[in-house]
């Protein structure tokens, strides 16, 4: 009776530890296969077949329709350059330029994935309007209030996070430096 005891507690435990597991690497994800750049992220295999089975199932718990290898890839980040989390109260200026590409989105995002609600209904800038330096250059400001320039309102959330998509670029798998691929910075200026 002991023994049929333990080996049915033995099991339950493996079971609760083994789904747990599973739910924190479907819902946080993994390192495995990450590119960071400053204080962006990408995962250049998710679009491919070879992407590893714990982003396959976060890919499918959260419904996310990954690009592409030959279509491009997809940067994040929660973070400025000095890891503090990005903060919709605050004024953050993304500034400087993006590795070659056909065409880029940059968007706000809250921390669920969804647009991040404005009066203004702007929700990111492409490669073709965003307002630029004579030197090719641009800078960014992601704020509450209205601000001079290119201006991404955060209608004041406490957390958000940036995503750049770079279309038909030669950034992907084989990236690996700042010097292979030159991100944007990423500043908080001050808080309002």
């Amino acid at each position: 009776m002991r023994l049929i005891f333990i080996t049915l507690l033995a099991l339950i435990l493996a079971t609760v530890v083994g789904l747990g597991a599973t739910w924190i690497t479907a819902t946080r994800g993994t390192d495995l296969g990450t590119l960071t750049i400053g204080s962006w992220t990408a995962r250049p295999r998710i679009g491919t077949a070879d992407v590893d089975p714990y982003s396959r199932a976060t890919i499918a718990r959260s419904g996310e329709l990954p690009i592409g290898t030959g279509d491009g890839i997809a940067f994040s980040a929660t973070t400025d350059d000095k890891k503090r989390p990005l903060d919709g109260r605050c004024d953050v200026i993304v500034s400087g330029v993006t590795p070659p590409a056909r065409f880029w989105t940059i968007t706000l995002y809250d921390r669920k994935g969804h647009l991040v609600a404005n009066s203004l209904q702007r929700y990111g800038f492409t490669s073709e309007e965003i307002v630029r330096n004579s030197d090719g250059s641009f800078e960014l400001r992601v704020a509450a209030r209205a601000r001079a320039g290119n201006w991404l309102p955060t209608g004041g959330i406490e957390r958000y996070a940036l995503m750049l998509r770079l279309y038909d670029t030669p950034v992907g798998v084989a990236t690996r430096t700042q010097r292979d691929a030159p991100m944007p910075s990423i500043a908080t200026a001050g808080c309002s």
